[in-house]
């Protein structure tokens, strides 16, 4: 008996996971699950391949909850162009931009820095 209870709570845990799955793979479970926060400052750096999935920012007011996505509201966005993809070589160019949003998984922080991770393309 034990051994059919084993294979029916794996395929519930499956069906669970599956389904999770697919209400984050169409975007209907981050809709509901994302909060603003702001920032004053930030730099988004620009690869080869397109904008990075990390920024790096400071001056930011965070939500205390934690959810699956952040919406962030940035005053003053600086990208750096890179060349290559390699930190230390030479640059393209920079823009700055103003009033930007942007949409990031989650983040870390220290005293002065926010580093948000799995940062989307810009909404605006």
């Amino acid at each position: 008996m034990t051994h059919r209870t084993s294979y029916r709570l794996l395929g519930a845990a499956a069906a669970l996971a599956a389904g999770a799955t697919a209400l984050l793979g169409t975007g209907a479970g981050t809709a509901a699950a994302s909060e603003r926060a702001h920032c004053e400052r930030a730099e988004r750096p620009i690869w080869s391949e397109g904008p990075s999935r990390n920024v790096t920012a400071r001056g930011c007011d965070i939500p205390d909850q934690d959810h699956r996505w952040y919406v962030i509201d940035i005053d003053t966005l600086v990208q750096p162009r890179h060349k290559n993809d390699y930190l230390g070589e030479d640059l393209d160019g920079t823009s700055t931009l103003h009033d930007k949003t942007i949409r990031c998984l989650g983040y870390t922080r220290d005293d002065h820095t926010v580093n948000w991770f799995g940062c989307v393309p810009d909404l605006t």
